[in-house]
C-alpha cells in the first residue's frame, strides 16, 4: 500500500521544480558567496535576486528580509533582539504558541529579563481581543507582542491586523510567528502593521533548513549571531545558497498557483471534515474549523476507547501519517499544550490531519474507512 501523507503542516515535500532551481548552486555554481572573483559574485547575485523575488511577493523592501535557517532561528532573533536591543521589558503572548516562540519566551522570563503576560483565549481557540487590549493599556513599559498568524495544531487565523494596529496605538513592537500562512496566503507587508514576521521553505515545498525574517525598516537591531558581517551585518555565517536559491523558487511557485491549489487544499479538507461527521459518532474538531482558519488543517478530536488510544500508532502501521499534536513536540509523551489551553478533554484523542496540492480524496476515502475500523 502506497504512504498517505497528512502530516503537511509538519513538513512538505520538496518540489521537483525547486530541486531543478538549487541543483546547479550544489554543483558546479558552488563559489563563496563573500569572495570577490566571478565565482563569488555569481552565487552573490542569486541571492539577491532571491531577496528581490520574496521582497516583491511580499510587497517589502529587499532590505528588509533576511535568510536564516528556518522559522525556530527567525523567531528567536526577532524576540530575543526586541529585548536587547528595543528596550522591551514586557511581552505579551499566548499560552498556544509554536515552542519556538514559548521556550524562548520562557527562557527570557526566567533570566528575569522581561515581565510576560498571557492573553486569554475564546472557547474557539481565537485569542480574546478585548483582553488583548486591556494587557496592552496597562503595561508600564514597552512591550513585545508575539502572537503566530496561524496555528499550527488547529488552524486558527488570527487578526493580524486589528492586532497589529493595537499595537500601533500603544507604542508596542510586535512579532508575528507567520510560518504557517507565508506560501499559503497572499500577505502585503506594505500594509500590514507589523515589525517581525518569519518563514520556513519546508513548509511550502522548499528545503529544510532554510527560513527568512523580516524586519522592519523602522527597526534597528543588532545581530543575534556575529562573525562575517553577512546578510548586510545581520546573520553573519557563509550563506546557504542553494536553500536560499530554494526557498524563492517554492515561494514563486506557491505564488503562482495559490488560487488552484488553496481551492484543491480546502476541498479535501471540507470533505475529509464531511465524511467524518458521516461515519465516525461523536467526533469532534479543534479550533474555529469553519471560520478563519488554515485550509491546509483539519484538528480532530476521537472519542477516547481502547482501541483509540493506540491511533497514532495503528495509522502509522497502516502507512498514513498524520501527528498528534505538533510534529516538533513528539516523542516527548506530554501531549500537546495547544489542545490542553482550549479544549481539555481527557476522553478525547486528538489527530492533526494536514493536507497539501498533491494529495487527493480517494486518500481520504482510504483513511477514513481505516478510522472506522480502528476506532
Amino acid at each position: 500500500m502506497h504512504r498517505i501523507y497528512f502530516d503537511n503542516a509538519a513538513t512538505t515535500s520538496l518540489d521537483p521544480k525547486v530541486l531543478e532551481a538549487m541543483m546547479p548552486f550544489l554543483s558546479e555554481k558552488f563559489g563563496n558567496p563573500s569572495s570577490i572573483y566571478s565565482y563569488g559574485r555569481e552565487t552573490k547575485m542569486a541571492i539577491e535576486m532571491a531577496r528581490k523575488s520574496v521582497a516583491k511577493i511580499l510587497n517589502a523592501h529587499p532590505a528588509e528580509i533576511f535568510f536564516t535557517s528556518g522559522g525556530t532561528e527567525s523567531n528567536n532573533t526577532a524576540i530575543q533582539t526586541a529585548i536587547r536591543d528595543l528596550d522591551c521589558k514586557h511581552i505579551i503572548t499566548s499560552p498556544i504558541e509554536h515552542h519556538a516562540v514559548t521556550h524562548t519566551v520562557e527562557h527570557l522570563d526566567n533570566s528575569d529579563l522581561v515581565k510576560v503576560s498571557y492573553v486569554k483565549l475564546l472557547p474557539n481557540g481565537h485569542i480574546n481581543l478585548e483582553h488583548f487590549e486591556k494587557l496592552l493599556s496597562s503595561a508600564q513599559e514597552r512591550t513585545l507582542v508575539s502572537l503566530m498568524h496561524a496555528n499550527n495544531e488547529i488552524g486558527n487565523i488570527l487578526d493580524i491586523n486589528a492586532v497589529g494596529n493595537l499595537c500601533k496605538k500603544y507604542n508596542a513592537i510586535f512579532h508575528s510567528d507567520t510560518v504557517q500562512t507565508v506560501g499559503h496566503f497572499p500577505i502585503d507587508l506594505r500594509n500590514t502593521p507589523v515589525h517581525f514576521i518569519t518563514a520556513a521553505a519546508h513548509k511550502f515545498h522548499g528545503p529544510k533548513g532554510v527560513g527568512m525574517l523580516y524586519i522592519n525598516e523602522n527597526v534597528r537591531i543588532k545581530p543575534f549571531i556575529f562573525g562575517g558581517g553577512q546578510e548586510r551585518n545581520m546573520r553573519a555565517g557563509t550563506e546557504n545558497l542553494y536553500g536560499i536559491v530554494g526557498f524563492a523558487k517554492a515561494l514563486e511557485l506557491a505564488t503562482e498557483n495559490y488560487e488552484n491549489d488553496s481551492a484543491h487544499i480546502n476541498s479535501l479538507k471540507e470533505y475529509m471534515q464531511a465524511e467524518l461527521i458521516k461515519t465516525i459518532k461523536n467526533v469532534a474538531f479543534n479550533g474555529d474549523v469553519n471560520g478563519q482558519s488554515l485550509y491546509t488543517v483539519l484538528s480532530t478530536s476521537f472519542p477516547k476507547t481502547e482501541k483509540s488510544e493506540m491511533l497514532l500508532f495503528n495509522l502509522d502501521i497502516n502507512n498514513i501519517c498524520a501527528s498528534g499534536g505538533s510534529a516538533c513536540a513528539s516523542g516527548a509523551e506530554a501531549g500537546s499544550h495547544v489542545i490542553r489551553a482550549i479544549n481539555f478533554n481527557p476522553n478525547q484523542i486528538t489527530v492533526r490531519f494536514s493536507f497539501c496540492k498533491k494529495n487527493t480524496k480517494d486518500e481520504i476515502d482510504l483513511v477514513v474507512k481505516k478510522l472506522q475500523e480502528l476506532i
